[in-house]
């Protein structure tokens, strides 16, 4: 499915720009899909971005996405079999990257696997306005250590 949506996010890419990107990733985290496309800015970007007029650059990519909108979401819920909620897109001139976010629907019930932490409990590592880190749990009240109370802070 993520290969899918890489794949789909690049030939839209080529097929309009007339270059695509020379790599592209996609992650699932919980229900958000995130699309790292690395290499991708024309010959006509890549001289304006060198004379200073990155606003040029940055407005034709606006446009262009929400020219295209439609056509980038088809191929997320095509992929994944849920709507998008919301499409949101930036680019980095250096390194030259942009990034896709899809917001899919809740689901009815989770999938198992979706979401993982480094210690596989299905806690998901945040951090505190004060700075703190802290873990949130699954809802399941157990932070792996057989106890059941959770993570204690």
């Amino acid at each position: 499915m993520l290969a899918e949506i890489s794949t789909g996010l690049v030939q839209l890419h080529s097929r309009y720009y007339g270059k695509g990107p020379t790599k592209a990733k996609t992650h699932l985290v919980g229900d958000t899909i995130v699309c790292i496309l690395r290499g991708g800015f024309t010959t006509v970007e890549r001289t304006l971005l060198d004379t200073g007029e990155t606003e040029s650059v940055y407005q034709m990519r606006r446009s262009f996405q929400q020219a295209m909108e439609e056509e980038f979401r088809q191929v997320v819920e095509t992929a994944t079999g849920r709507k998008v909620i919301a499409y949101m897109s930036t680019i980095n001139f250096d390194p030259d990257l942009a990034v896709e976010i899809f917001v899919l629907e809740a689901m009815e019930q989770p999938v198992e696997g979706l979401a993982s932490s480094a210690d596989g409990d299905g806690a998901v590592p945040t951090v505190q306005l004060d700075g703190v880190p802290t873990v949130q749990s699954d809802g399941a009240g157990s932070d792996g250590d057989g106890d059941g109370a959770g993570p204690s802070v």
